[in-house]
């Protein structure tokens, strides 16, 4: 097997939003939409695919389900600095910035349908 990308797919009530989040916040762009499906894209990062709840695409036991229980997590090189811009952008930030026993700092916002990105980085270079 040969994986050519990777792409994490949410169920969300309101896509538009949670696009316009990704766009916003996270400098996303949208490669490809259409009624219920916006997929997004950036260079350095795994795509994001929101789709609409209850669309036919999804299994037929998953159709009414959102995301939940799901955090998506962004390595990056300078957190306090990204932690300064979304705050000044007046993103939602759900979880202060802070630093866990184990060496990993992060801290946590939360889009308009409740998905959680975590930005995250190393305080010691050997834990990354």
């Amino acid at each position: 097997m040969n994986i050519t990308s990777t792409a994490l797919s949410l169920t969300v009530e309101d896509l538009s939003a949670s696009a316009a989040f990704l766009v916003e916040h996270f400098g996303f762009h949208e490669a490809m939409a259409a009624d219920g499906f916006a997929s997004l894209v950036r260079e350095d990062s795994a795509g994001v695919i929101f789709l609409r709840r209850g669309i036919e695409v999804l299994p037929e036991g998953f159709r009414d389900q959102r995301a939940a229980g799901v955090i998506i997590a962004f390595t990056v090189t300078d957190l306090d600095a990204e932690y300064e811009r979304l705050r000044n952008e007046g993103a939602p930030i759900t979880m202060a910035l802070r630093e866990e026993p184990w060496g990993e700092r992060l801290f946590q916002v939360t889009d308009p349908n409740g998905v959680i990105l975590q930005l995250v980085s190393w305080a010691s270079p050997e834990h990354q």
